[in-house]
Order: structure tokens, then sequence, then C-alpha cells
């Protein structure tokens, strides 16, 4: 119990805090989810045209998860980088600075959904191939009242916007930390592994792979991230090891 609690005591307060949180929203879904349920419906990010869309959703989308894989990978990132740069900016601040990124990744989803849905929709027939796409399935769909299902069907979930935020603030604050990736046996330094992070979601989210993943979102956290770091940094607020 000792060794547990000293563990739990070694992480800043809110790292931790976001980590419990965005462990118990998973347990509370899956719970949810046996009474039939599901609470992505509710706070999961809707597209902002649809009947399910609420302002409220542009943070609470971000301490749902999609499965235990896609929390694990988000909140072990958040353990790894997030605590050292609470220590560095401090607990309210680092607060601020992970709830933008999580915030500015929602708004850029939204903007690429925006601009990219009348591509998205399509009419298909009783053998599941496509009859209508473009202009006329559009047209089609506003006449026979089809819009706002499919509006409602745009979805995002996870905390992987304001995660990148945190790994674009940790590659600009220790540029030169070494890091060691996953079969990789030699050192990298966080400015590097920022930059190629965010060159292989720009090409994913271009390139249309994995289009279930929202990696402009990703980029979206990054950005804002970067443009808040900037802002600190130019009224004095961060220093030292900013890159």
């Amino acid at each position: 119990m000792n060794g547990r609690g000293s563990f739990l005591g070694s992480i800043p307060t809110v790292t931790k805090n976001l980590l419990i949180i965005n462990v118990l929203m998973l347990i509370a879904t899956s719970v949810f989810r046996t009474k039939g349920i599901d609470l992505n419906e509710w706070i999961g990010l809707h597209y902002w045209e649809g009947s399910k869309f609420n302002v409220a959703q542009l943070i609470t989308y971000m301490f749902q998860h999609d499965g235990f894989t896609h929390l694990f990978f988000n909140m072990f990132s958040l353990f790894m980088f997030g605590g050292l740069l609470e220590r560095v900016f401090g607990s309210k601040r680092f607060l601020f600075y992970y709830i933008s990124c999580g915030i500015g990744a929602a708004i850029v989803q939204e903007l690429v959904w925006w601009l990219t849905w009348e591509g998205q929709f399509a009419l298909v027939d009783a053998q599941g191939f496509v009859a209508l796409r473009g202009a006329e399935a559009v047209a089609y769909g506003v006449q026979h009242g089809m819009m706002d299902s499919f509006f409602n069907s745009m979805i995002t979930i996870g905390a992987s916007g304001a995660v990148f935020g945190i790994l674009l603030a940790f590659g600009m604050v220790f540029p030169n930390m070494p890091l060691y990736l996953m079969f990789i046996p030699i050192p990298i330094k966080a400015k590097w592994m920022v930059l190629g992070y965010g060159a292989i979601e720009l090409f994913f989210g271009i390139s249309g792979f994995q289009a279930s993943v929202a990696h402009f979102a990703h980029l979206g956290g990054m950005i804002f991230g970067f443009l808040l770091l900037l802002y600190w940094k130019k009224k004095g607020v961060i220093g030292g090891g900013l890159y």
C-alpha cells in the first residue's frame, strides 16, 4: 500500500486527476453500455449542424475513449510527458494548456467536417452500391429530411488532440532531451520526434489513411498549443528551454 501511495503521490496533481478521470469515464461508459446507454452519444463531439451537438462537447469529448487500448496510449503519453510539463508550467497553467489544446483540436475537427462532409455524403441502393453522390445526393437528402441523422453520425472522442499538444510542448520546452522510441535503438531528440509526429499526422490526414482516426484534430491540438506557447513566451510567462 505504501509503495502504491508513493507512486501516486509522485505524479503532479492535475496530471494524476486527468488520468483518474479518464479511467473512471471508461469504466462508466462500459457500465452504462450494459444498460443500453451510449455515453458517446451524449458527451462525444458531434458535428455542429447535427441536433445532438452542444457546446459542452468541445470539452467532454476528450474524456471519452473507444476502449482500453485507445485510453492506454493516450494516458501513457500524458503520464510520461505531462507530469514534467506540469512541474514546469505549474498546475493551473498546465490544466489551461491541456484543455485549450483539446478545444483547439475539436475546433479543427469541426472545421474539417464542415469542409468535407458533402464529399462524404452518398446514397446507396438496395444492393449497397452508391446511387447518388455529391450535390445530387445532398439535394435528395435535404428534400427527404436525411441530413440530421447523417450529421449526428459524425462523432469523435478521445484525449489525443490534448495529448498531441502535450507532445508539442515537451518538444519545445525540452527540445534536445533524448527520447527512445519502440523498435528504434538510438535516441531521438524531442524536437525531431515532435516534428516527425506532426508530419505523419499531416500525411495521414491528407491521404485518408486510417480514415477513422481524427488526424487533423491531432494537428489542431499541436497548432493551438504552439500558438499558446508562443503567446506565453512573448509575454514572458514561460521561458528557459522553450525552443
